[in-house]
């Protein structure tokens, strides 16, 4: 993973080379990643999923994340993202089917980690029989949540501390586990909050367009 090559780019998205991974990681390069959030309607609710990262990862392991993400390799264009959803979540997902929400800029720095990202952001609404269409990459993802979008949205933008999730996620044997928890921003990824309101309210746009 750390030998993956990645462009890099200033923070206005001007081309500035091809750095591995690591370095990108280590210097704080710009960067480019595909976020792919699946949220819609079900019943009377608005729905939006979260993955659950395995325990496994390096990065943030054990902490609720945008349903599939990843970056983009030099090699690859922003289409070529939808591998994320199809390795990650085991969903057949055409890259036209997924809305777009534009490039939401994200950045995390911690202790010898600066991630700084260009973030392509699309939406995935068809919820039909999703729960049903799970097949977890299990080495990167080892359940799944869902959450009502207006709590979640309350969440991130620092208006409620605790929302419900209800979801399931795969033991050690293979076994689906069910689960219903509360959870704070300290079980999350810690996006920088920028990037989670803009989020929230390209989410929010397309799904009042659904009611």
């Amino acid at each position: 993973m750390e030998t993956e090559k990645l462009c890099i780019y200033d923070e206005q998205g001007t081309p500035k080379g091809i750095a591995d991974r690591q370095t990108v990681h280590e210097k704080g390069y710009w960067h480019e990643t595909f976020h792919c959030w699946v949220a819609g309607r079900q019943g009377s609710r608005n729905v939006v999923y979260l993955q659950l990262r395995s325990d496994g990862k390096k990065d943030f392991p054990g902490l609720f994340d945008i349903t599939a993400a990843g970056h983009l390799l030099a090699d690859e264009t922003v289409e070529d993202g939808i591998r994320e959803v199809q390795e990650e979540l085991g969903i057949g997902v055409a890259f036209e089917e997924l809305t777009p929400m534009g490039i939401i800029k994200d950045q995390i720095a911690l202790s010898g980690f600066i991630d700084n990202e260009r973030c392509h952001c699309f939406l995935y609404k068809d919820l039909e029989n999703i729960d049903l269409r799970f097949e977890l990459q299990l080495e990167e993802v080892s359940g799944m949540a869902k959450v009502d979008f207006e709590a979640l949205a309350a969440l991130f933008t620092g208006t409620k501390e605790k929302v419900n999730v209800e979801g399931f996620e795969i033991t050690l044997d293979g076994r689906k586990k069910f689960f219903e928890r509360a959870i704070g921003l300290k079980d999350l990824v810690p996006h920088s909050a920028g990037y989670l309101e803009k989020v929230v309210e390209s989410i929010g746009q397309e799904l009042r367009e659904l009611a």
